[in-house]
């Protein structure tokens, strides 16, 4: 039973990993691995009542991950209905290569703190578009928007999903992993900036297509991250998981915008349109996160996990060493489900809250996926949004944001044994 539970997990994996050239949605491939491996578990059980209630109890936890992704996904994009991340684009006025360069990372790393890096690195490629107009000069401008929306994701409860699934977990929590990860993070992103930014030089001139109206409406901007950044703080008064939180931003920000829009088109028929922001979102990726969660848990349940982790830790024998190579890994294979495997191998008992393995692990599988520009979803996106060849960042890239992922986490071990 367990060895055709391996399988069907290796094949669903790989079919994941090779999503471009089979043409079959991930988020279809992980459902069907997630559900065959429950089936397999279920049939070679000698008790099925167990089964079913290992079933219900990982359930409970994936649940929570997949209402705080919609419910985070939903408020982005109702910032972005209603234009409020042109507010960054109209704050942005230097014309400097190197000043704008600087301006545009700090700006998307912290940025992606507070939302995912996903959306992050859409907005910011979207908004850059419109402030360089020369192609060769965007491309460096586009991968060190990727490196930066996955530095800031890391450090941040809500900036990546990895993170997010540990905090909810409750592997880490959200004040000490700011504080912890927020410098090796910084120093991620710093280095690529610093070795980059001599290739660039000189200034933009203004014309008509740098130009633009200010048409934002910062409002949504300001209270839909404001209401974002509220989440921990609601985990950390209240001790209710952090889907609840994530709700209650989403009523807010919900009731908020109805009452706005209802004011502003008294005249005229009034259009729903949270319930438009709902069908917006992206679900294929909510399912694939089902998928993958529900695969894991079933390797998880069957003690698949633990006697992985007893062997890593026989071989490695450094935990440190094992968060490093997920990290590295992340590169390739999607971070999703290595971090929940992770979360499986290693149980909270033996690695409580805030142990340096789950620190270690956010920033690695954060930051290791802009090694490679297919190695984190931020990567894909700007990668098809700007044409970048997969071969060009490997020779210009690739070194860079390694070199930037090696000094983070040696600034992470230095921080473990000074402090």
């Amino acid at each position: 039973m367990e060895t055709l539970i391996i399988i069907i997990f290796i094949f669903g994996y790989l079919s994941i990993t090779l999503e471009g050239s089979l043409q079959i949605n991930k988020a279809a491939t992980a459902l069907i691995t997630g559900i065959l491996c429950w089936t397999i578990f279920i049939i070679g059980a000698p008790f099925e009542r167990e089964v079913i209630e290992k079933l219900g109890t990982h359930f409970n936890d994936i649940a929570g991950i997949l209402f705080f992704l919609m419910g985070a996904m939903t408020i982005v994009e109702l910032i972005d209905m209603h234009n409020g991340f042109d507010f960054i684009r109209e704050k942005i006025t230097t014309r400097k290569k190197v000043r704008l360069l600087w301006i545009i990372s700090i700006t998307t790393f912290f940025l992606s703190a507070v939302l995912d890096n996903l959306t992050t690195a859409i907005v910011m490629v979207s908004i850059t578009r419109k402030l360089i107009p020369d192609k060769k000069d965007m491309s460096w401008f586009a991968v060190l928007i990727i490196i930066a929306s996955n530095a800031g994701g890391a450090w941040s409860p809500i900036g990546d999903v990895t993170t997010t699934m540990l905090w909810i977990g409750g592997q880490i929590t959200a004040v000490n992993i700011v504080h912890t990860l927020i410098l090796p993070s910084i120093i991620a992103l710093l280095l690529p900036v610093l070795l980059i930014s001599p290739r660039l030089k000189g200034k933009y001139e203004e014309n008509a297509t740098t130009q633009h109206p200010k048409t934002s409406n910062s409002i949504y901007f300001f209270t839909g991250a404001g209401l974002l950044l509220m989440v921990p703080v609601f985990k950390i008064l209240t001790h209710l998981p952090p889907y609840m939180g994530m709700l209650l931003a989403l009523s807010i920000m919900w009731i908020f915008t109805e009452l706005r829009n209802k004011r502003q088109n008294h005249e005229e028929k009034y259009k729903p349109i949270v319930a438009q922001a709902l069908q917006n979102i992206d679900t294929p990726s909510i399912l694939f996160f089902a998928g993958v969660l529900l695969s894991v848990a079933a390797l998880d349940a069957t003690g698949i996990l633990h006697n992985t982790a007893v062997l890593l830790i026989e071989k490695l024998k450094n935990i440190h060493l094992i968060a490093m190579l997920i990290g590295l890994l992340s590169s390739v294979f999607d971070n999703v489900p290595l971090v929940a495997g992770t979360m499986g191998m290693f149980n909270l008992h033996s690695y409580p809250a805030d142990n340096s393995l789950w620190e270690l692990l956010a920033y690695c599988t954060g930051t290791g996926g802009s090694i490679l520009i297919i190695g984190s979803a931020a990567g894909v996106a700007v990668m098809g949004m700007e044409k970048i060849n997969f071969f060009w960042y490997l020779k210009n890239i690739s070194f860079i944001a390694l070199l930037g992922y090696l000094a983070g986490v040696a600034c992470y071990l230095l921080q473990l044994k000074v402090f």
